[in-house]
């Protein structure tokens, strides 16, 4: 017997939170009656459906894409702006994104269908490191970057240390290249700690998740994980070890 939640994830429909929000909202039924009790538990022969779709389940699927800017980090948007999925055409399982960038935000966001290890990257505690470049108004200062590695008060709480580089800066137009290592995933959090510093960000692209990189794809394509690659995600969480 395993949690409702758990099998909707599990399945592929949601991640196991929105799966949570499923069933409060009365979107979920099984054998043909409607669940909102988020501890019930449920066996393989149940029949279980989601907004009235029978729950399938579908193999798991692990996608790597290069999310360009102005497009939503999610499968559907109320606003008809482009999401990920109209990136994936030819994807037959129902994947979703773990985590999110911004919409003003590209580079490497990863998709699967895997609710499990979609919760087991996101989880803060199994510090995952990703890494940005942003292009800044201003030149920081040695100070302004210690500030980044030491964690900036926000107002949502301090931020854990950040590793930072400022690769390359122009004094005439007052512009700068840096880039910025966190584990942390709040919303907009690198835009804010840069802004907390006094350099706004103009341009911001995530260049490296783990061990992950960009190389060999292009803004808007995508690229499946191999075994080894999902392996080494798992085992990486698993052990703490966020490279």
């Amino acid at each position: 017997m395993e949690r409702l939640q758990k099998v909707i994830a599990q399945a592929g429909v949601a991640s196991r939170r929105k799966a949570e929000g499923l069933i409060i909202e009365g979107k979920v039924k099984v054998n043909g009656k409607v669940v909102k009790e988020l501890g019930t538990k449920v066996s393989p022969s149940d029949k279980i459906e989601v907004e009235g779709i029978p729950l399938e389940k579908e193999e798991k699927v692990y996608f790597l894409f290069y999310k360009p800017r102005g497009v939503i980090s999610a499968v559907s948007d109320d606003k008809g702006r482009k999401v990920v999925t109209d990136f994936l055409p030819d994807i037959k399982e129902r994947v979703y994104p773990i985590g999110r960038l911004d919409y003003d935000t590209s580079g490497l966001l990863l998709l699967t269908n895997d609710g499990e290890f979609a919760n087991l990257l996101m989880h803060p505690r199994y510090e995952i490191n990703k890494t940005y470049v942003a292009k800044v108004q201003g030149i920081p200062t040695k100070m302004a970057l210690k500030q980044l590695e030491k964690g900036i008060r926000l107002e949502d709480g301090k931020t854990a240390p950040a590793k930072v580089k400022l690769l390359s800066f122009d004094k005439k137009k007052q512009k700068s290249i840096m880039e910025i290592t966190i584990h942390e995933g709040r919303n907009r959090q690198v835009r804010r700690m840069l802004e907390a510093i006094g350099h706004p960000v103009q341009k911001l692209r995530r260049e490296r998740f783990a061990f992950l990189t960009l190389s060999g794809i292009n803004a808007g394509e995508i690229r499946e994980l191999t075994p080894h690659e999902v392996k080494q995600l798992r085992a990486m969480a698993e052990s703490g070890s966020g490279m």
